[in-house]
């Protein structure tokens, strides 16, 4: 091989990680969903892109589905859907999910909160959320509150080797 052959291939290789580098850890990156909690709208080995910027100009919304850290070991990443938002009061009771005293109409779910009744107030940069499958969800029913500072960005693109592919469609409240 002759030195401009890997010259030309070392200028190929420098040019794709100055590009692909910041956009993976900036920007947006992979996250594969594990486990059912979030089922029907996402399934096990769900392959999501996840934009890590749009939370540094808006607030996180209701409905959202959020990749984050999970509190209590923030090396593991969970995916949720945002319930409640920052001062906001959450009820569940009846198997209903309450925000400020009005019921939740929740589409993309026909499971009933099956766990005990709770209240919490949010404060400032607090969210409550949980997961669509709420029989097997481990979320803020279990271990409270999530910081906002957790959150590492949205699901907005989804690649289900089996089904489905296409953007993620948030509720409208």
């Amino acid at each position: 091989m002759s030195k401009e052959f890997l010259f030309e291939i070392l200028k190929v290789v420098v040019i794709a990680l100055v590009i692909v580098v910041p956009i993976r850890y900036f920007l947006f990156q992979p996250f594969i969903v594990r486990g059912v909690s979030m089922e029907p709208s996402f399934e096990e080995g769900d392959y999501l892109i996840v934009d890590q910027i749009s939370y540094r100009f808006n607030d996180p919304q209701r409905g959202e589905s959020v990749i984050f850290r999970y509190p209590d070991n923030p090396s593991r990443r969970y995916i949720k859907r945002i319930i409640g938002l920052p001062g906001e009061e959450i009820e569940v009771k009846s198997g209903k999910v309450f925000v400020d005293g009005e019921v939740l109409e929740e589409d993309y779910t026909s499971v009933p909160v099956t766990v005990g009744d709770l209240s919490i107030d949010l404060d400032k940069k607090e969210y409550f959320v949980l997961g669509d499958n709420r029989m097997h969800s481990y979320d803020s029913r279990s271990w409270g509150i999530l910081p906002e500072d957790n959150i590492v960005g949205k699901a907005i693109f989804r690649v289900s080797f089996f089904s489905n592919f296409g953007a993620v469609q948030n509720p409208i409240y």
